[in-house]
């Protein structure tokens, strides 16, 4: 039996899905997919359910109406995963700035007893490609920013390269989980960790995308910097058994 699901989160990435899709079923050990869609008007949707045909058991596509935001679709990804038999859940992005290669490590760290691994850029130096400097020290900062903040001893706090157990997900209310971009990533880490589970960063090369156009933005910037204030205040009144 498959333990494995990667989420894919697209919107508008028909130059990468099938590649990356292929990739990791071309993987040694055995991984599912599924895709969730905000409505691509560029017909990535399409070309996923003409897969299913190639990959029946193992490609599953999510349409959703509307662009709905990073977060949601990996809340919706989740619940999905839970409701099924997967031990492991795992964020990616489509457009291969995520070594697909790495999967196999992530899952590994979590073999080995972490509860969350992380695909993480900084934990041994600075391992991106093809970002202009000034988006570099702006990641680089802000992770910075959120260990100060939060006090919370991870060097890539904004990573959307990870793997769960399954237990970390059952644990925490994703009805609670409320940002939808940079700042969820920060906020699913952050209340990993007030949980007590373990968490543990495995070094990755992050190669920006050479396909499709990127969906960063400085509404998504704005939200993950007061976000981290606010998910800190918050989390004085909350109680984490």
């Amino acid at each position: 039996m498959v333990d494995s699901l990667v989420i894919i989160p697209t919107y508008n990435e028909k130059e990468n899905i099938a590649k990356i899709i292929r990739k990791v079923f071309s993987l040694q050990i055995p991984f599912h997919v599924l895709v969730v869609d905000d409505g691509s008007p560029d017909g990535t949707a399409s070309i996923v359910k003409a897969m299913q045909q190639e990959y029946p058991d193992r490609l599953f596509i999510e349409e959703r109406v509307g662009k709905l935001g990073l977060g949601t679709a990996y809340i919706h990804g989740f619940r999905w995963a839970l409701q099924r038999h997967y031990t492991y859940i795992y964020e990616m992005d489509a457009d291969f700035s995520h070594n697909p290669d790495d999967l196999i490590r992530l899952r590994q760290a979590c073999l080995d007893g972490a509860d969350m691994a992380i695909g993480s850029r900084y934990i041994k130096g600075v391992n991106v490609v093809n970002w202009p400097m000034s988006r570099v020290l702006m990641s680089y900062f802000a992770s910075a920013y959120v260990r100060l903040i939060m006090r919370i001893p991870i060097q890539d706090a904004t990573a959307g390269f990870v793997c769960f157990s399954r237990k970390v997900l059952e644990k925490i209310p994703l009805d609670n989980i409320k940002f939808i971009g940079y700042a969820f990533q920060i906020e699913m880490k952050f209340t990993s960790i007030q949980y007590g589970f373990k968490l543990v960063e495995v070094p990755i090369i992050f190669t920006d995308r050479t396909e499709g156009i990127s969906k960063m933005s400085t509404r998504i910037f704005r939200e993950a910097f007061f976000g981290v204030i606010q998910l800190k205040v918050e989390s004085w009144f909350k109680k984490y058994k």
